[in-house]
This record gives structure tokens, sequence and C-alpha cells, in this order.
């Protein structure tokens, strides 16, 4: 795609709108705005122009802002509201320190497109540029009341220090990635975008969703916007949730009925699971036979766990630790005396326990030992000792609601 060519046929370039949805209206609350140039009677995408790195910024900025124009003209016309979301790399943002497209924005504002609307996106790549220049510039352009976007977000963790420090209005994620990383690693990166988007006050958007699978996992996983072919296609016009290719709302009704049931679930697990020990508690004869009460338990949980041992509140280990290996429960007395009130969130399950006196289940987590993921289900001995069951992936896997 010869650059010349495109900047001496501007005519033939079009903006194309790809619409991007609410997980609480269902409704469409912006577009992203893409570049589309006619060839050989055929609509392509400006992708390979604006990639190339041997073509000038200088041509870049002449085409985007072209684009630009023609987007929010389209947008004033037929009267679309929400919000446009326009992409920008670092060096064409610096060039003239980012005033030609402030003033171009400034000047759409007069006409009646208000700021507020546009959304500039931003890639994490281009943090390996000059960033503070960069950090200053939009933090420049949100005093006008633009909003920022991240996109490719869990690219490069070293880059979370400085997506803080920018604090954005959206943090862009490519569901692609689902597809490609493994899973478990996938999984962690997701937590840890969550954890961010939630201490920053950003919105979660996944964008290329091209199946249900992937529309069903960024909800899940806190997706407040949604984008992608499953969705709806780049069109000429922009489009309202009634031109969408699917039913959002029945989509996220599913949803809702699908979790509630394994939630429900789950929590038939946990009740068993407390009957089988509330049946026990009169075999509790206090901490120095604890052991002997453990024997009892592995019985009971031979099937569902691998591990167990009893607590004191402040996080002593008062038994030994039982574990089974290869169907026989091995005795480890050296665990006895080891304290587990470092661990996150340890303090605040057994002050529950004892303040509600019912058990609790665990987050998935990996294990320290055995590198599986797993489950701890623990349940209030009395208020002062805390049975702890470790409950092994194997039993985990054969049932959805305890990975869920």
């Amino acid at each position: 795609m010869d650059p010349l060519d495109i900047l001496g046929n501007l005519h033939k370039i079009k903006p194309a709108f790809q619409p991007i949805v609410s997980a609480i209206n269902h409704g469409v609350i912006g577009h992203e705005v893409l570049a589309r140039y006619e060839g050989d009677g055929e609509w392509h995408s400006l992708g390979p122009f604006f990639h190339d790195p041997d073509v000038p910024e200088e041509f870049k900025v002449e085409v985007d802002q072209h684009i630009l124009k023609l987007a929010i003209e389209e947008m004033l016309e037929s009267g679309t509201e929400g919000l446009l979301f326009i992409n920008r790399n670092a060096k064409q943002l610096m060039i003239n320190d980012g005033d030609d497209l402030l003033q171009s924005l400034l000047v759409f504002a007069q006409k009646g497109f208000d700021m507020e609307r546009i959304v500039i996106e931003v890639t994490e790549h281009d943090f390996d540029e000059d960033f503070e220049s960069l950090n200053h510039l939009l933090l420049y352009y949100k005093t006008y009341g633009i909003q920022i976007a991240v996109d490719h977000i869990g690219a490069k963790s070293s880059n979370i220090d400085r997506i803080r420090l920018l604090e954005p209005h959206i943090l862009k994620i490519d569901t692609g990635i689902i597809r490609k990383q493994n899973g478990d690693l996938f999984h962690d990166i997701m937590y840890s975008m969550s954890m961010l988007a939630h201490r920053i006050g950003a919105a979660l958007l996944f964008e290329n969703i091209e199946d249900d699978y992937q529309l069903h996992f960024a909800w899940k996983h806190g997706s407040r916007y949604y984008q992608g072919f499953y969705l709806g296609k780049p069109k000429f016009k922009p489009v309202d949730h009634q031109s969408l290719a699917i039913n959002i709302g029945e989509k996220m009704a599913g949803y809702v009925q699908r979790e509630k049931g394994l939630l429900e679930q789950r929590h038939d697990f946990i009740r068993k699971w407390e009957s089988k020990v509330k049946g026990l508690l009169s075999k509790w004869e206090g901490p120095k036979k604890a052991d002997a009460f453990i024997e009892g338990v592995t019985q009971e949980f031979h099937e569902e766990s691998f591990r167990m041992f009893i607590c004191h509140i402040d996080g002593q280990q008062v038994s030994s630790n039982f574990r089974k290996k290869e169907e026989i429960w091995e005795l480890e007395p050296y665990k006895r005396g080891s304290n587990w009130a470092f661990r996150p969130y340890f303090l605040e399950s057994v002050m529950q326990m004892k303040a509600l006196h019912t058990g609790l289940l665990s987050d998935l987590y990996s294990d320290i030992e055995t590198k599986e993921m797993v489950r701890t289900f623990s349940f209030p001995l009395t208020d002062q000792h805390f049975l702890f069951i470790d409950l092994r992936y194997a039993y985990l896997y054969e049932h959805e609601c305890l990975l869920a």
C-alpha cells in the first residue's frame, strides 16, 4: 500500500464505526472509528498503513485527521450519541506537542461535539517512548474532559506502574489472548488487570470478541464494555443496539442464570461439608488431641481432600498435617507449631467464621507445595480452633461449580 497513493486519494478513504456495548444497559455506548480505503472496487483496512514503521508519522497524522473529521461530521449529521474512540500512537500525538489534535477537537466542540465524548486510545507499547512527555500531554488532554484508554493491556507487566500514574478511564484487553495464552497464566493476568482497574477506577473493555465463550469470559471477569465481530462488525454508519449481531440482553440474562445455578450448587457442597464436620464435633477434645480428631475427618473427606490440619485463631497449627498419598493418610508431625497468620485473608477468614459460626470455601489458588490449583474448606470447631481441609484439584475438576 503506497503511502503517497493514500495521501493523494483522501477522497477514497471513509471511516468505519465498530460498536462498543455496555454491560450495564446492554446498549451501544460508543464506536471505535477505523479507516477504510477503496481500491479495485473493494474497501480495505488501512491498518497496514498505520502499522508500517516506514510510513512517516506526519502522513499518518494527516490521514487520521481526515478520518476524524469525517467520523464526527457523520455522528453530528445522524444525531448519533455516545463516545468516539480514536487510535493514536505516541509519536503521532507528540507531533507539534499534540496541539493539532486538540485544536481539531476544539473546532468540533464548537459545532456541538463535546470533548467528553472523545476517547483517545494509546497502546501499552507507547510507554516505551518518552513516557514523561506522553503522560504530561495525556493529563493535559484530560483537563478538557477527553477520556484516555490504554490498549493491549497486559502485554508488558513492567508498565503497570506507568498505567497507575496515568490513571486512564478505560483499560482495553484483547480477548484473542485467551486463545494464545496458557489458561492458568491468563487467569493470573486477568486477576492482576482487574485489581489494577479497581484500584485506579478504570473500566475494563474486552475487544476482539468473536464468540459466546469470549463474551461470557469478559462478563465473568468484570468487563464493563464489549467490542468485537460477535457483537457487530465495522460499518460505514454508526449503529444502535437493535442493529447488533446478537441480543446482548438475552446473553447477559443467560449468563446470570448460569452463574446463579453454579453458585447454588457450590453452596450445596458447602452445606454438605458443614454437615459432615458438625457430625464429628462431639469428638473434639481440644488441641492436645487434635490428631485423633482429624483421623475421623479423613474418613469423611477421603474423596475430596488431600491435606488437612487444625489451627488456633492466632495462626498457630496445633495438629500434624494429614496428607493423603496413594489413598493412604500420612502424618507430618513436624508441621505442628507452624504459624499461618501471615497468609492473605487468614485472619479475616477465621474472624468471619468465629462471628458467623459457618464454614468458608476459599477462592482458587495455586498450592505452594503441589503447584496445583486448589481450594480450602475451613470450619470453626470452637471460637478458637479451626479445621482446614484442602480440596484436591482432580475433585474440583469433576465439579464445574467448584472451578467457576
